[in-house]
């Protein structure tokens, strides 16, 4: 009981932390006008581009510049904000999703999300790991943003994996940049007429949502098509990122495989004993059950969505506060390869699942 009251003790921000969370809360809210101030601008095409990649984008900005000369005073709070912030985003996560949106879409959209999460995450690591000899941490991240949610779920492995912040970054750089290439090239492809032989308008909204890295990429390609084709890609979507709970229970347990002290294998009872359980993805289950049975009014819904934005936001800000440039450039080019890979798999193995599926 000491424990719990411990650790609800540290999501409470204390006076150390006030000065860099002001920071980080002024910098997330205007990444988020400039994103809406974008779509306004640009009448809505560039909606992809979505307020966690301009947090993270200024962020390092300011992380490489500014920040260093008034870090020792930020810290605490930026910190925070990547730490316990981030798992209260990933709690309010749930207010974007219901049960009853993985009902409409049936079983072929849970079962094509589960095929695409599974096979992109193994051959992620195995060609990350294998060939490209990319580091493990930097392989499970990838793969993690490309099997599920994008920078969201990236972040949310960022704990499990326990990442350094450049890692975190250059994972959400291949989710931003082959997302936002796939957000323009799906549209074009279905109207071209290249898909339709093998996939009606569902199952196009199907394939989108089951291989498109970001939601706001899913929504752009989904509606480029029609507004219901866009519906079923969203909700396919949704059911990727539901899936994120049970993938990290399964991703901590996988990194027990070996004692960190003297690299013995362990185990079944001693590897499940060591098992790090992410309490904030269990808690951002018991959120989705809750949004789909209990009524709750539309402005509190709408205020909780707003939060959760805001939170996100937070903590892809702070984690760019605390990426340096020179660490990414050391790590390469092969990343990026891995996640150039992983795009292509996405658009021809997970169209070839799709098909598949469709075909039962």
């Amino acid at each position: 009981m000491n424990a719990l009251a411990q650790n609800m003790h540290n999501y409470f921000p204390h006076n150390r932390h006030i000065l860099g969370l002001i920071v980080v809360l002024i910098g997330s809210l205007f990444c988020l006008w400039l994103n809406m101030s974008l779509d306004t601008w640009s009448d809505g095409r560039i909606i992809g581009l979505s307020s966690l990649t301009l947090a993270i984008l200024l962020g390092m900005i300011l992380g490489n510049t500014l920040y260093p000369n008034f870090s020792e005073q930020l810290s605490d709070g930026v910190n925070f904000a990547k730490g316990q912030i981030l798992r209260l985003a990933i709690i309010f996560y749930g207010f974007k999703l219901t049960l009853t949106q993985v009902a409409s879409v049936g079983m072929p959209a849970v079962m094509t999300d589960a095929l695409v999460l599974t096979s992109t995450f193994l051959l992620t690591y195995w060609l990350g790991i294998r060939w490209l000899k990319v580091d493990k941490q930097t392989t499970l991240l990838i793969g993690s943003g490309a099997s599920i949610c994008g920078a969201a779920a990236v972040i949310a492995a960022e704990p499990v994996v326990k990442a350094e912040a450049h890692k975190v970054t250059i994972a959400v750089a291949t989710v931003v940049v082959f997302g936002t290439i796939a957000m323009l090239l799906y549209p074009f492809l279905y109207q071209l007429g290249w898909l339709q032989p093998w996939l009606n308008s569902q199952q196009y909204g199907i394939y989108t949502g089951s291989t498109i890295h970001e939601v706001a990429q899913v929504v752009v390609a989904g509606n480029a098509v029609s507004t219901e084709v866009g519906n079923t890609a969203v909700v396919t979507k949704m059911i990727r990122v539901m899936m994120l709970a049970p993938f990290l229970l399964i991703l901590s347990f996988a990194l027990t495989a070996t004692s960190s002290k003297n690299g013995k294998k362990l185990s079944l009872m001693k590897r499940v004993q060591q098992v790090k359980v992410p309490w904030f993805a269990f808690v951002f289950i018991l959120v989705v059950l809750l949004h789909t049975w209990v009524p709750m009014a539309a402005s509190f819904e709408r205020s909780m969505v707003m939060l959760d934005d805001v939170l996100l936001t937070m903590a892809m800000f702070a984690l760019g506060l605390t990426t340096h440039l020179s660490a990414i450039k050391q790590a390469g080019v092969k990343p990026l390869i891995l996640g150039a890979m992983m795009f292509a798999w996405l658009i021809i193995g997970g169209g070839l699942i799709n098909i598949g599926i469709a075909s039962l």
